[in-house]
């Protein structure tokens, strides 16, 4: 029978105890790893198998004590290894290469994880490729790569890197994550769409007003300021998490549910996206400091970098030709959620007078946290004539499916690549062209044309000129209460 390693790269770093070996062990308890599956950490801190072992246990206590159970951890914590390793020092890769081979036996499929700075890609990919550690062949068994976001910073870039990757990895060898995509209401939309016929036959724009997603938080940047200020709201949010919660509400129906299938519909979707030209920036873009930003730790004074930006974008098919798509996220917001709003049509005929603009349907994707759906519809008020009301018809999977506790997204997208399947994971013509999209917005805001910076209080929904976007056509943002910090 195959081995099978999980090798973390990066390995004493937060991410793989407060998200991967947690992951990884539930599906462990759950009988989904692979039989005898091994996990070997690397990084330059000094473990032994056993100190290794004790801090995973130590951080899975920490961030999923529901989840532990020590006769399971006993048994997981068995196959936990760790070698230490210089990323720069091939001898060091020759030597962990060494190490898988003698844990393996004589045939051996591995997935690589590299929970490492972006800075390190290249070279621990280089390495790699000089251990012969990507070699993928029938006889040693399959090699494949999960690589964190950000996935370059540009378009150009990005393209340098998915070239650098291409000399050691063939492109079904990579795996590029994004953990929005391993949540589950963010899977249950393709369900939603696909799976019933009720939603698909008004899902385009002759029922469709328009859509919102919204993916706010209610943080600053914190010691994150040094990062941010190389990056910005748009290269932190929205190249990835908001326009891959774009595609899956825009893209055409797959032929069947497959990686190369699913992916090429959201290829099509992000090419036929409308960046809006320098000169109409300022109608179509908003861009925002909080109130204090400048006087965080690390930021410049004179920071130009956005914590806040809503978006109007336009897919310019045949599906949802003049239809907007409205995309905003930011920092130290209001409340924290990531939700999707489609906004129907008002019926075609004012049958109830003033009061029809109740009638306005539309439905909300609760991405996080409370997971589920909203139906949004008008019924008549009980004995006030023909006076109505809007009411919801609601789905959570909280109280839909009690006995099933959500899983983190990181069990989801380790066990999809363990099993092959790519399908939430992106290609590489996926991420060009999601640069290609944020590029010319933030190469807009560089120029004479860019709309002013405004800042918003801490605690709001962001600036007054996001709500001028929407209320210009007579619209408003759905989650908004009316109070605004401008």
């Amino acid at each position: 029978m195959d081995s099978t390693t999980i090798v973390i790269f990066g390995a004493s770093g937060d991410l793989t105890g407060r998200k991967l070996v947690p992951a990884l062990y539930n599906n462990f308890r759950k009988g989904r790893l692979p039989a005898n599956a091994k996990i070997i950490g690397s990084a330059r801190s000094a473990f032994s198998d056993e100190a290794f072992s004790n801090k995973m246990r130590e951080d899975i206590q920490k961030f999923a004590p529901a989840d532990f159970n020590a006769a399971k951890w006993g048994e997981f914590a068995a196959n936990l290894h760790y070698q230490t390793g210089d990323m720069s020092q091939l001898d060091d890769y020759i030597a962990l290469e060494e190490r898988l081979s003698s844990l393996e036996g004589q045939r051996g499929n591995r997935l690589y994880y590299l929970s490492v700075a972006p800075q390190f890609y290249p070279i621990a990919v280089s390495m790699m490729g000089a251990a012969s550690m990507a070699n993928e062949t029938e006889k040693t068994g399959y090699r494949r790569i999960i690589i964190e976001k950000p996935f370059g910073r540009d378009s150009s870039s990005a393209r340098a890197l998915n070239s650098m990757v291409h000399k050691t990895f063939q492109e079904k060898q990579v795996y590029r994550i994004d953990h929005y995509l391993g949540k589950e209401t963010v899977q249950n939309i393709l369900v939603l769409r696909f799976a019933n016929a009720i939603f698909e036959p008004i899902w385009n724009r002759n029922y469709v007003d328009h859509v919102q997603i919204t993916v706010a938080e209610t943080v600053g940047v914190g010691h994150r300021a040094g990062y941010y200020e190389k990056s910005g709201v748009l290269r932190d949010m929205f190249q990835n998490h908001l326009l891959q919660l774009l595609t899956l509400i825009a893209m055409e129906p797959p032929a069947i549910y497959e990686a190369d299938a699913l992916r090429n519909e959201k290829v099509k979707v992000l090419s036929a996206i409308r960046p809006p030209n320098p000169n109409d920036l300022a109608k179509h873009t908003v861009r925002a400091q909080y109130e204090g930003y400048l006087n965080e730790p690390n930021v410049d004074k004179k920071s130009q970098i956005p914590t806040y930006a809503a978006l109007q974008l336009f897919v310019e098919n045949w599906r949802w030709q003049g239809v907007p798509f409205y995309l905003r996220s930011g920092k130290n917001l209001k409340d924290k959620i990531s939700d999707i709003t489609i906004q129907f049509r008002q019926p075609p005929h004012q049958l109830f007078g003033a009061m029809a603009g109740l009638a306005t349907n539309h439905l909300s994707i609760h991405v996080q946290p409370d997971e589920g759906l909203h139906l949004r519809f008008a019924a008549k008020t009980p004995d006030k004539g023909m006076d109505m009301q809007p009411v919801d018809m609601e789905f959570h999977y909280k109280t839909s499916f009690k006995e099933a506790a959500i899983p983190e997204a990181y069990e989801r997208l380790l066990l999809d690549a363990l099993n092959g399947d790519a399908a939430l994971f992106a290609r590489s013509d996926e991420i060009e062209y999601a640069w290609k999209i944020i590029d010319t917005i933030n190469g807009g805001w560089d120029g004479s044309q860019a709309p002013p910076m405004m800042r918003y209080k801490v605690g709001s929904w962001g600036p007054e000129a996001a709500d001028a976007m929407l209320a210009r056509d007579g619209r408003r943002w759905a989650q908004n209460d009316g109070e605004h910090n401008a």
